[in-house]
This record gives C-alpha cells, structure tokens and sequence, in this order.
C-alpha cells in the first residue's frame, strides 16, 4: 500500500510565501516604473531598476527555500529585514521632512541591499531537519 505524503502548510509558511511575493510584485513596479518613481524620490533610474532586480532575487530566494528552512530561521530575518525597513524609512522621511534630498538615496539603498542581505542568509542557513512526521514513508 501506497501513503501519500502531504506537506503541513502553517501560518508562518504562507507569511514566509507572501512576503516573498510582494517582494517579487514591487520589484516589478520598481522595474516598470523607474523613471517616475525614481523623480518622485529623488533617486536615478538605474538605482531604482537595481533595486528592483535586487528584490525579485531576495523575494524568488525567500519564497524557494519555504520548504527547506525552518519558519524559525525565515521569523528571524524576516523581524530583522522588517526592523531595517522602518529604521531606513523613518530615517528617509526624517531626512526629507529635514530638506535634505538624499532621502529617496537611503531608502532605496536599503531596498537594494537589504533583500540581497536576507537571502544571503536565508541560503547560508542550515537545512531544516526532517521529523520522523516529515519523512516520507516508502514502505508499501
């Protein structure tokens, strides 16, 4: 007799896949709409299609390796990408509310930099273990 084995999606995998697909949706926008965006932050083009490129490599890594990394790891760099974002954010609309125009610069900077840096990591990390429950089952 044949078992079937099914995967046991949680919460936190789903949160792991859509953060991932927003990643790869904004670098989309990122990428279509470089020119305006990049005027309506101050930044140039290229950084903004980089940015883009950038994303989509961390958002496609983030959603690859759902299944391969424990949600432990995923929470983790996920809590400290989210935690840089705000800090590049609030830093930015400081700097902007400031006069200052390098503003868009940092907050784009971080966009590129900080997806890279999470798969990085993300691919770094260990395997995750597999469970006497995970393993699959080839007995018949």
């Amino acid at each position: 007799m044949t078992q079937v084995v099914t995967s046991r999606v949680t919460r936190q995998t789903v949160g792991a896949i859509v953060d991932g697909a927003f990643k790869v949706l904004l670098a989309a926008v990122y990428i279509a709409g470089a020119a305006p965006l990049g005027r309506l932050l101050g930044t140039p083009a290229w950084l903004m299609v980089v940015s883009g490129v950038t994303l989509l490599i961390g958002g496609g890594i983030e959603i690859r390796y759902t299944r391969s990394r424990s949600m432990r790891t995923y929470t983790q760099l996920m809590i400290a990408y989210d935690s840089g974002w705000v800090l590049a954010a609030l830093a930015s609309l400081l700097m902007g509310w400031q006069g200052s125009s390098v503003g868009g610069e940092v907050w784009m900077g971080y966009q590129t930099a900080a997806p890279i840096m999470l798969a990085a990591l993300l691919v770094a990390a260990a395997p995750m273990q597999m469970t006497s429950d995970t393993q699959r089952d080839t007995s018949d």
